[in-house]
């Protein structure tokens, strides 16, 4: 199943991935931010379930399971330069922009503000094309500060 789902996204002209997919590809990208540096902590893995269960209306066992995909996904997901171009091209702006906050909240959730996140979110960012001034007001809103 994930490496099906991952011969679709990474496919030379991918189609728009359904809502289903789409969750689980950004939910693998939350999960990639936590573990940028190295240590995937409690608090990281609960923002993560908070952010799913908020965002897509889902009860604990159908968070859990996503969770569970998103992190075999991650796994197994390529490179995050071409995982995030990926999840850019088949992911409208809304939602990639919605996902940089999400991020934003995982990366800040262990009340440390990580050299390796700052860096690993500044690429995502980046190469989900989203703006350099909708990216700080997602961040200022994930600090509560909007």
């Amino acid at each position: 199943m994930i490496s099906e789902f991952l011969s679709r996204l990474t496919a030379p002209r991918p189609e728009p991935l359904t809502d289903g997919d789409a969750r689980l590809a950004l939910a693998a990208l939350l999960v990639r931010v936590a573990q940028s540096d190295g240590v995937y902590e409690t608090a990281e893995r609960e923002t993560i379930a908070r952010i799913l269960t908020t965002r897509y209306d889902l009860d604990a066992t159908a968070c859990e399971a996503l969770m569970q995909s998103a992190e075999k996904l991650e796994r197994e997901a390529p490179d995050t330069v071409r995982f995030t171009r990926a999840i850019k091209d088949t992911v409208a702006y809304e939602d990639r922009l919605a996902v940089v906050t999400a991020l934003w909240k995982v990366a800040l959730a262990d009340g440390e503000r990580e050299a390796e996140e700052d860096a690993l979110l500044r690429v995502v960012v980046s190469l989900l094309g989203i703006s350099d001034p909708d990216s700080a007001r997602a961040r200022h809103q994930a600090q509560g500060t909007a």
